[in-house]
This record gives C-alpha cells, sequence and structure tokens, in this order.
C-alpha cells in the first residue's frame, strides 16, 4: 500500500522505543525493545538477559504510539 507525502505515519510505524522493565525473578533492571510491526498488543516470552529465566511479556501500545509493557513469571510445569 502507497502513502501520500502529506498523509501522516501510523503511530505504530516510527515506534522503535526501548522500555526498561524489572525482572520478577531477579529485580534487575533490563530494556526491552518494543517491535513496531507486532500491532498495538502483543505477548511473547523472553529471557531476562542478567538470570536467563523466562517471563511472559506483554506490551501495550496506545493511540500515541506509547507503550506499556509488563512483565511476569512464566507458569513453569
Amino acid at each position: 500500500m502507497r502513502r501520500d507525502r502529506d498523509e501522516p505515519e501510523p503511530p505504530l510505524a516510527g515506534l522503535d522505543e526501548a522500555v526498561t522493565v524489572q525482572c520478577p525473578y531477579c529485580g534487575e533492571a533490563v530494556e526491552v525493545l518494543v517491535d513496531p510491526g507486532g500491532g498495538s498488543s502483543q505477548e511473547y516470552v523472553e529471557d531476562c538477559e542478567v538470570c536467563c529465566r523466562p517471563w511472559e511479556v506483554r506490551v501495550a501500545v496506545d493511540q500515541d504510539g506509547t507503550p506499556t509493557v509488563d512483565v511476569t513469571t512464566l507458569d513453569e510445569p
């Protein structure tokens, strides 16, 4: 799909923001990169860079393109 030059970019188009979160296991502050192509609601699993334990990551991007990131422990069997 082609856009006119005067047409504004969608809110997610320029988003390449790193959000700092706290690991729910070790408590360390870690940056999570928000994927602009992932949509306004995202869920995925990522490992902590410090303790290597898996988190469940939930990202919500509002209409202004501002991301909110929440990480929780992954329920392990």
